[in-house]
């Protein structure tokens, strides 16, 4: 689950299915009675949801649902943060163990994901068009709109203004990055 809708949706789904939840979070859901976990994988699954069982998979799914929460739901500026800290302290584990974990379960680093998350988020504040690029730029906790431009065309191929120009269709949903 990467998003509130996501919540949403897989609450409605185990509810249907005759369960009480009661916690459901990014990436985590805790049900009366005691579930049967193939049909709730079953019924997921309808939706385009997977449910994970083993302990990486579960660890490499926090990690991943820590950044998009402080990316896309959050001031980056304001928080001046360090990714490698607040992963850490987070999930209480070495970040060089989080690092190889993700990797191996994800076949990209945690930066590279990071970067993506950033550039979707820079994307849909293109799109709506209340702030200019050097806003952005801060606002993400980026050090200068070069920067954010130059980390911009490297991943997608285009300027922040070539983007802006024609993003119809550009931009991804969080969970196919």
């Amino acid at each position: 689950m990467v998003c509130d809708r996501c919540i949403l949706v897989v609450r409605q789904q185990l509810e249907s299915l005759g369960f009480t939840v009661a916690d459901i979070d990014l990436g985590s859901a805790t049900v009366q009675p005691e579930p049967d976990a193939a049909a709730i994988a079953s019924a997921l699954k309808v939706l385009g949801f997977e449910l994970i069982d083993n302990e990486k998979d579960k660890l490499v799914e926090r990690i991943k649902n820590l950044i998009i929460e402080k990316i896309h739901h959050s001031d980056l500026a304001e928080q001046q943060m360090n990714f490698s800290t607040y992963l850490s302290e987070n999930l209480h584990k070495d970040y060089g163990q989080l690092s190889r974990q993700f990797s191996d379960g994800e076949d990209t680093t945690i930066e590279k994901f990071i970067i993506q998350q950033k550039i979707e988020k820079v994307k849909e504040l293109l799109e709506y068009g209340e702030l200019n690029l050097n806003e952005i730029a801060w606002k993400m906790g980026y050090s200068s709109s070069a920067h954010l431009s130059a980390q911009f065309k490297a991943v997608t191929g285009l300027t922040p203004s070539q983007f802006k120009s024609d993003s119809k269709g550009r931009r991804k949903a969080l969970d196919k990055i």
